[in-house]
């Protein structure tokens, strides 16, 4: 279970993490990126950082790789805004929320289109 330190620690990450990408990384490939959540290992050293793009799937894909290819730069960036003894190592996920929940809400749809068929038969 989470502590409030830690949930503490991911939100400021998580802030920190998207303002360096808005105003500091110079990379085009990024796009149009929000941070969802951030979560930190229960000793601090890690943290997988939950991202989603707006666009198309490959969109997101190349958007990954850069965020992939820049998170030294965006870990030293880190360091510096933190004041913590050690800077987590950054994993950057799509977030696969978004689309998990609108494919459930596509199929409730279906379900109370054919309940409303049924009852009108």
């Amino acid at each position: 279970m989470s502590s409030v330190k830690q949930k503490r620690l991911e939100g400021i990450i998580r802030k920190d993490i998207s303002d360096i990408i808005q105003f500091s990384l110079k990379d085009p490939n990024v796009g149009f990126v929000t941070i969802t959540d951030v979560k930190v290992s229960n000793d601090h050293s890690y943290a997988t950082v939950y991202v989603s793009f707006l666009g198309k799937k490959e969109r997101a894909q190349a958007g990954l790789k850069a965020l992939n290819r820049a998170r030294g730069y965006i870990r030293s960036e880190l360091a510096q805004q933190l004041d913590i003894r050690r800077t987590p190592e950054l994993t950057f996920v799509i977030d696969e929320a978004m689309e998990n929940g609108k494919h459930i809400d596509e199929i409730i749809a279906r379900i109370h289109e054919q309940d409303a068929q049924n009852h009108k038969e």
